[in-house]
């Protein structure tokens, strides 16, 4: 009898269609299910990654925003200051003459300009007369809430004999090298020496 040419037994074809079977399921989870699983379970931590990419997205945002609202409502009320780029010393003497061309007298000296970076810090002094505490006070609400970003350090305020008021500052105007030009006038970038 021939092995290869004989009839199997229904019991034999049973078992055979079991084993067939069970190849069929062992093939179907070892290359199907498993594969599949894997890569589910990848992508369900890849999009907790990107919710939490995307939350934290959403917060800058928000932080974004509410500066940029800020920044209208400041710009609205006419109080947004700005730093020229570097030279802008013709601008800054301008406005401070404008701003103190009302007073009895004045007088401004410059310091040397310093540089950290592309920040340039143009400090003055600065010492004006005026016929009252309120027009002082005036100036110097103008210089500080000018277009031109300028911080005062210190400032002293005397009455005069007289009834006028002199007041005494030293301040700071901000420019930067974005946009400027360097000339033989700029320091070196004291960051830059102490690197």
């Amino acid at each position: 009898m021939n092995v290869f040419t004989r009839e199997f037994r229904p019991a034999e074809k049973l078992m055979l269609a079991v084993l067939v079977l069970i190849l069929l399921g062992l093939g179907y989870y070892y290359f199907v299910d498993i594969p599949v699983r894997d890569t589910i379970r990848g992508n369900e931590a890849e999009v907790t990654s990107l919710r939490t990419q995307l939350d934290s997205v959403q917060q800058r945002l928000a932080a974004l925003q509410s500066v940029q609202n800020s920044l209208d409502e400041l710009k609205e009320q006419g109080k947004l200051s700005w730093m020229g780029s570097y030279n802008n010393s013709k601008a800054e003497v301008a406005f401070l003459n404008e701003i103190l061309a009302d007073t009895m007298n004045y007088s401004v000296s410059f310091a040397e300009v310093t540089r950290t970076g592309d920040q340039i810090r143009r400090g003055f002094t600065l010492q004006y007369q005026t016929a009252n505490y309120a027009a002082a006070r005036e100036i110097m609400t103008r210089l500080l809430e000018g277009r031109n970003r300028c911080i005062v350090g210190d400032m002293r305020c005397g009455v005069n004999p007289d009834g006028t008021v002199t007041i005494a500052a030293a301040a700071t105007f901000y420019e930067t090298m974005e946009g400027g030009v360097p000339d033989a006038a700029l320091p070196q970038d004291s960051a830059a020496a102490n690197s």
